[in-house]
């Protein structure tokens, strides 16, 4: 005859194999889906100084200023693709203003919790085949206002180089990219479809002291 003890065991190792079950149903459902929606992502100006690094022996290294302007709506379920570019003339050689648009609406689904959003910049110099700098990021949760609407924001970490990199850079990629935080299973890093190409100026924007 069980005990009490005995019953309260198997009650329970049979509870922890019905969500063990579950678990792992929540997660192949949803392990092979696609991640990747299209983005769009449009600039206008950049603005590149050379300041003094005081991480390295007194030496100075290019800093690019970056203002932006993002729009993007994760409920948008629109199909196509987007990418813009488009090359430099005078105005977009002072500033930098990119305005990002993407379509998440597919992301969403009963195994994710939140999405952890990021934009980045690559470019290769004489010194490193490919450098990666974040330039700013926003975690979006569950319930959360799926719109995004940033005027002319800042860039949210600093853009530097360890040394002359940006200086007339002709192709600092601008791409917009997630983690994907499930309830169960692995974190997939998905790279938006979409990126644009910034040329940087050959010249530095004095700054002047007070």
């Amino acid at each position: 005859m069980n005990t009490v003890l005995t019953r309260a065991n198997s009650l329970f190792a049979f509870s922890l194999s019905v969500m063990a079950a579950l678990t792992f149903g929540c997660f192949i459902t949803t392990a092979f889906k696609e991640r990747s929606v299209p983005v769009s992502i449009a600039v206008s100006r950049v603005m590149l100084k050379n300041v003094d690094d005081f991480t390295g022996p007194g030496e100075r290294s290019d800093l690019g200023i970056i203002t932006f302007d993002i729009t993007a709506d994760i409920l948008y379920n629109k199909t196509d693709a987007l990418s813009t570019t488009r090359s430099g003339d005078e105005n977009f050689l002072k500033g930098c203003n990119f305005l990002t648009s993407s379509h998440l609406h597919s992301i969403f689904d009963w195994n994710v919790k939140q999405l952890f959003l990021y934009l980045s910049a690559e470019y290769s110099t004489k010194n490193n085949a490919l450098n990666q700098v974040v330039l700013w990021d926003k975690i979006i949760l569950r319930g959360d206002n799926p719109r995004l609407l940033l005027k002319d924001m800042k860039s949210k970490y600093f853009f530097f180089d360890d040394g002359n990199g940006l200086k007339g850079n002709r192709n600092v990629t601008l791409t917009l990219s997630w983690n994907v935080v499930p309830n169960a299973g692995i974190l997939p890093l998905v790279t938006g479809a979409g990126h644009v190409s910034v040329p940087f100026p050959d010249t530095y924007k004095m700054a002047k002291s007070y």
